[in-house]
């Protein structure tokens, strides 16, 4: 067990397991958050140390060693929290002169999990020492800003990936983040601004580790006083960066990244003119985010169900040139999403088209070209469409009998490649979304949410 004194405790400080003031008595349950009452009652009781088999915890998963805030302060050699990420990146730079694109997706992919974790560690760092590394943090802001730029079309593949083992606040800041930076790349804002956004972004949501971790980790739907106290991060995330002196802009954007162009939001219930940038775009970037992301409390909605509803944007919650500038960085068809084609065959989007948000660039799952690359064809041309995107049960089960048959999608393409010639004069079904599959038709085309979205109002 490891010691805990009396000190180092303060409110809303959490354990993964039970606080002992013995081998028998529990102190605070696994989970519960510390008060200031119970702060109190302990110099009442005189009460020094305690002991627990469990690290400091912010909810969910993220914990890290009781003992580790004195053994830094100790160590004057402690590397920086951002050290890790940068080494990554610096070995990204070799990986990216492999011109396939399966290495640079797995790159990709490896990068931005370390972002996640350097996110993790801020988070941490500030819920145990109550201080944020700014310098640190917007050189790390600066370097992914960069990664996005010159790896657009990946990260936001790599952003589709569910993270289950991950803590809602940090795979929701960082998601939120890559798309808030992507919208300002698109927008073509300032490197000093895009800096600034990218701060802002991920610590947006910071004013919630002062909450209960139990409030924004529940599974459940919040009772009317829980959901008050949710209603109040952002003037917490706004008293934690003042208190840190941030800047003004990061300090207004934590703070109104909740509020709507109709006066609707909250805290403050501010109008559009009165509205800072910064939070005008982590609003569509967070609004984006949550309604295309998984929630264990309602079902998933796909990214295309997230991006129409935001187009309309029926009661102008929205700035329309930051909305535009969400449909032209991520497409009508979201990049990562799963489609199906005009040409009867099953796609994934993989990057979007500047000319045309309608017709997006794609990549089939299961053929290569003759030179052996993964087949990729844009839409809109040669007279293929995309008819609709698969459900997402309808994606798993794809998913599912791709890897069952071929055992991965490489050995699929292989085989795909070398049966070419015996199946063009022996032509087999075509594979269909697993939904229509069972009956044996062709999924029928169901544009008509698409048909509700006049992209017009953004050329």
């Amino acid at each position: 067990m490891d010691t805990i004194t009396a000190e180092s405790l303060h409110e809303n400080l959490t354990f993964t397991s039970d606080l002992m003031i013995d081998s028998t008595f529990v102190l605070l349950p696994q989970t519960a958050p510390v008060t200031n009452e119970l702060i109190a009652a302990l110099r009442e009781w005189e009460f020094t140390s305690f002991y627990t088999e469990g690290n400091l915890s912010l909810g969910g998963d993220i914990g890290i060693s009781v003992n580790s805030g004195d053994d830094d302060e100790k160590n004057e050699n402690t590397p920086k929290i951002g050290d890790s990420l940068k080494k990554a990146i610096e070995r990204s730079k070799n990986i990216q002169l492999d011109n396939s694109d399966r290495g640079r997706m797995d790159m990709v992919q490896k990068v931005y999990e370390e972002y996640m974790n350097y996110i993790e560690s801020v988070f941490t760092h500030y819920a145990t020492h109550k201080e944020i590394d700014q310098e640190d943090l917007s050189e790390t802001v600066k370097e992914l800003c960069v990664f996005i730029k010159e790896n657009k079309r990946f990260i936001l593949r790599a952003m589709a990936v569910e993270y289950k083992d991950r803590n809602f606040l940090i795979t929701h800041s960082m998601r939120t983040t890559v798309i808030a930076i992507a919208i300002a790349l698109q927008l073509r804002m300032p490197l000093s601004k895009m800096i600034d956004l990218g701060v802002t972004s991920v610590i947006h949501e910071i004013g919630n580790l002062r909450l209960p971790p139990q409030i924004y980790m529940t599974d459940k739907k919040l009772t009317p006083g829980e959901r008050s106290q949710i209603l109040k991060h952002p003037v917490l995330g706004y008293t934690i960066t003042k208190d840190l002196n941030f800047p003004l802009n990061i300090q207004l954007g934590v703070l109104e990244h909740h509020e709507k162009e109709n006066g609707t939001g909250y805290p403050q219930k501010k109008t559009g003119d009165k509205i800072s940038t910064n939070a005008k775009i982590i609003s569509v970037a967070c609004s984006y985010e949550a309604i295309s992301s998984p929630r264990s409390f309602r079902g998933e909605r796909s990214t295309f169900e997230a991006i129409v509803e935001l187009l309309q944007n029926r009661d102008r919650s929205y700035d329309d040139s930051i909305i535009r500038g969400l449909l032209y960085t991520v497409s009508l068809f979201p990049i990562g999403s799963y489609v199906y084609l005009s040409d009867r065959k099953i796609a994934q989007v993989i990057d979007s088209n500047p000319d045309n948000p309608k017709a997006p660039i794609v990549q089939y799952l299961t053929e290569k070209e003759a030179d052996g690359s993964q087949k990729v064809a844009q839409t809109g041309e040669n007279g293929l469409s995309i008819v609709r995107i698969l459900s997402k049960n309808e994606e798993k089960d794809i998913l599912k009998l791709v890897e069952e048959k071929y055992k991965s999608i490489e050995e699929a393409q292989a085989e795909a490649q070398a049966n070419a010639e015996s199946e063009a004069q022996n032509p087999k079904p075509v594979p269909q979304p697993a939904a229509a599959a069972a009956s044996g038709e062709a999924p029928k085309a169901d544009m008509s949410t698409t048909e509700e979205v006049d992209i017009s109002m953004f050329s």
